[in-house]
């Protein structure tokens, strides 16, 4: 009879232990060389104490949002008691289910990895992936290279856990995961993919955030080929915090079936609100950084070191200003199209062709496209060929970005059809900016028409010319002029012909008769601003105009009366503010204080002030100017009777006291409208990108039609927002006034004027 053979486990045990205890000695004995940085140099104290990460400079406004950045990634900070208990949940849940029991390295999950050779999940910890995210940045292809990072990685883990406390490693995994679409860290994240601060996050947005941290691309709510993924991630996340006791099986079912929503609200330069506030604000900052060095001495980096810049601009505010532009603008724009359909030389009026040829092909060489063929050395033949030639392209509408196939020289004159705008907020007592909208879209339209754009001011500058009149020979409201013809002669002021302006219209009634003051103001009638002009002199205008805030040059001519200078939108709004801050004028400024990424206070920023007009003389300016809103040129703001419909957003139906006036230049190229009331004073500038562009006709094409319901529609969104505070009150009236200013129900008689010789103040000569 055979005798079986009894199978030797202890051979087999003995292999076993063997293989186990040499296998654990080799990875421990991998680890403490990899600690003794003999596979290369491990971070140090210092550099674990200070990470080395590009943070982005945060653009805040008064109201604590953030309206952008400047960064080379997206990254601001955040700290874990603004983290959202429903992320930090998720987040522990699906990625580190024993975060708060290991010290850097899950051992268990790690042989668990090690025996199922990674089918059942990676090994790596929070503090693992946060060790790779600030030392490794990307896994090497190289198995053996790989194996030295993540010994490297198990060391580094390890060391952060004796640094920082639990909480603290979960804010900066968080703050150094990337999430695509310009969303480096999780507040980024949470403000691209969801409008709002993570503080905010509802528990299923919270999830999207926490399924994208496998894989962003893969995973991501933004992609049409991969939302399914990312909504069946979303719900793993789900189960995983079902699992671990932080939802009950009923919350989790009722999560798992809502759809995946997400608000994309990208950033960039060109995207949200304020961009052309912060294109003006990063030169300012260019410079700041030159006269502001570091204690090293070194320059701080815009783009690198997490500034803090507090700024004067409401956010809300500007989202209301640059929703009026947008209303009337894109309304606006139907009927100009619609006008020029049978203009022959659209969208220019009074030009040659060769004319339009030169204006088409100057745009043509100021194009990004030609700057970047020239910097390549391309040919002018060459580059001038390419212009004329039909490619893909996104261009502007007021409905949106529309895909097309156009030649970039045909581009150019589509734009040229657009019409664009301006407008400027600014509280007269602090000189705080509170809304810039320098244009209609800085994506497609890169010049500031708050800033940068010089135009012709028309009527909007006659007020200087009243307030010079009353500030030195302190007429009343009330005083009557004839509304003749008025001329100053050749020579003096140093012209060289007789001047004298017509009033608007043909009607000879124009010129009869005579006007108080404060109807000629409202009524805005030229020989009235000619002879008060010639009353105090041109320079005395001047002297007080730059004194409330105009910097550009003004030439020392009458014609200015009228509104012939060219002025910036932001030079009008700063000296227009001056009047309701009873003549002191503040200097706009746009930041209130610039903080370093750990909050130290660097800079810090106060207005200056300069008084201009008396107190009184500038009540009786204000006086005037409300005028013009209840009987003159601004009476659309009042009044509810049937308009055209390029009226936008009419009837306004303010009640309220405004300070305002209109202004359109000639062929009604500009239309202006200046408005202020106790805290706020608002302009706005629209028209075309050339003077050859404009309506036909003065109906569409004055400032009461082109500017003033932007103005009408923003002040409207502000009084409907409570929290905001703007005055609807009368502006305060100084206690001893000793000009009259009630012209009603007084006896029908001419002040008695003494005309004084124009007063030229020392230092007033350079104009």
């Amino acid at each position: 009879m055979a005798v079986k053979k009894t199978t030797n486990f202890k051979k087999y045990i003995n292999w076993f232990w063997a293989l186990f205890i040499g296998g654990f000695t080799s990875v421990l004995l991998f680890f403490v060389l990899a600690s003794w940085g003999v596979f290369g140099a491990l971070p140090t104290f210092e550099e674990l104490e200070n990470p080395e990460s590009n943070l982005a400079t945060e653009i805040i406004s008064s109201d604590g949002k953030t309206l952008g950045t400047y960064a080379i990634q997206n990254r601001t900070p955040i700290r874990f008691k603004d983290l959202p208990n429903n992320l930090v949940n998720a987040l522990i849940a699906t990625e580190d289910e024993r975060f708060y029991e290991h010290s850097g390295i899950d051992f268990r999950g790690t042989a668990r990895a090690f025996i199922k050779l990674g089918k059942g999940g990676g090994a790596s910890t929070i503090t693992q992936q946060l060790a790779k995210n600030l030392f490794t940045k990307r896994a090497s292809g190289n198995t053996i290279k790989r194996i030295v990072q993540k010994a490297k990685e198990w060391v580094v883990a390890i060391k952060l856990e004796r640094q920082y406390t639990k909480q603290e490693i979960i804010a900066m995994y968080l703050n150094t995961q990337g999430f695509l679409f310009n969303a480096s860290g999780i507040r980024s994240a949470s403000r691209i993919y969801f409008g709002k601060e993570p503080k905010e996050l509802k528990i299923e947005e919270s999830a999207i955030l926490v399924a994208m941290l496998k894989n962003p691309r893969q995973y991501n709510p933004n992609r049409k080929k991969s939302k399914k993924k990312s909504f069946i991630r979303r719900n793993v996340v789900f189960m995983q915090m079902e699992k671990n006791g932080l939802l009950t099986e009923k919350e989790k079912d009722s999560l798992q079936k809502l759809p995946l929503e997400i608000n994309y609200t990208p950033e960039s330069h060109s995207d949200g609100y304020a961009t052309y506030f912060r294109e003006h604000l990063r030169s300012f900052l260019k410079s700041w950084v030159k006269k502001n060095p570091k204690p090293n001495g070194k320059r701080y980096d815009i783009y690198r070191d997490g500034l803090k810049i507090y700024v004067t601009i409401d956010s809300r505010m500007q989202q209301y200003a640059e929703e009026a532009v947008k209303e009337h603008l894109a309304n606006l724009q139907k009927y100009f199209f619609e006008e020029h359909k049978n203009n022959e030389t659209a969208p220019f009026y009074d030009l040659e062709e060769e004319q339009i040829t030169m204006i088409l092909e100057r745009a043509m060489k100021n194009s990004d496209r030609w700057r970047e063929f020239k910097k390549r050395g391309v040919s002018e033949k060459k580059i001038i060929a390419s212009f004329h030639k039909k490619r893909k392209m996104k261009v502007f509408t007021w409905k949106g970005d529309r895909d097309t196939i156009l030649t970039p020289y045909d581009s150019i004159k589509y734009y040229k059809y657009f019409l664009h705008s301006g407008l400027l907020s600014v509280e007269p007592q602090t000189g705080h900016i509170k809304a810039w909208v320098g244009g209609i879209n800085n994506k497609h339209f890169k010049y500031d028409h708050v800033k940068q754009g010089k135009r012709q001011v028309g009527s909007t500058f006659k007020p200087f010319v009243y307030a010079t009149v009353i500030n030195q020979l302190k007429l009343s409201p009330c005083a009557k002029f004839p509304i003749s013809p008025y001329t100053i002669p050749k020579g003096k002021y140093s012209i060289p012909e007789p001047w004298t302006p017509r009033n608007s219209g043909e009607n000879p009634l124009r010129y009869k008769g005579e006007l108080s003051l404060k109807a000629a103001l409202a009524k805005s009638v030229n020989t009235m601003s000619a002879r008060m002009i010639d009353m105090v002199g041109p320079k005395n205008v001047i002297s007080l105009a730059k004194q409330a805030g105009i910097t550009n040059r003004i030439p020392a001519g009458p014609s200015i009366a009228l509104g012939s200078v060219e002025l910036t939108l932001y030079e009008m709004v700063s000296a227009y503010a001056m009047f309701a801050n009873k003549g002191l004028r503040v200097e706009p400024m746009m930041i209130t204080r610039i903080e370093d990424k750990n909050g130290t206070l660097l800079s810090q920023f106060k207005p200056k002030t300069r008084e201009v007009l008396s107190e009184e003389s500038a009540y009786v300016i204000l006086n005037l100017l409300e005028g013009v809103t209840l009987n003159g040129s601004g009476v659309r703001l009042r009044t509810s009777s049937a308009r055209p419909g390029y009226v936008t957003g009419y009837p306004y139906k303010f009640t309220n006291p405004i300070a305002g006036k209109t202004g359109t230049t000639q062929n009604h190229t500009d239309g202006w409208f200046m408005g202020a009331v106790p805290n706020l004073a608002t302009g706005v500038w629209t028209g075309g990108e050339d003077n050859a562009i404009h309506f036909e006709k003065i109906g569409k094409g004055q400032g009461a039609s082109m500017s003033l319901p932007s103005w009408a529609l923003f002040m409207r969104k502000c009084y409907a927002d409570t929290t905001l505070n703007i005055s609807q009150e009368v502006f305060e009236k100084p206690e001893k006034v000793s000009i009259r200013l009630d012209c009603e129900g007084q006896a029908k008689q001419r002040d008695t004027i003494k005309v004084k010789k124009p007063v030229i103040k020392a230092g007033d000569t350079d104009f």
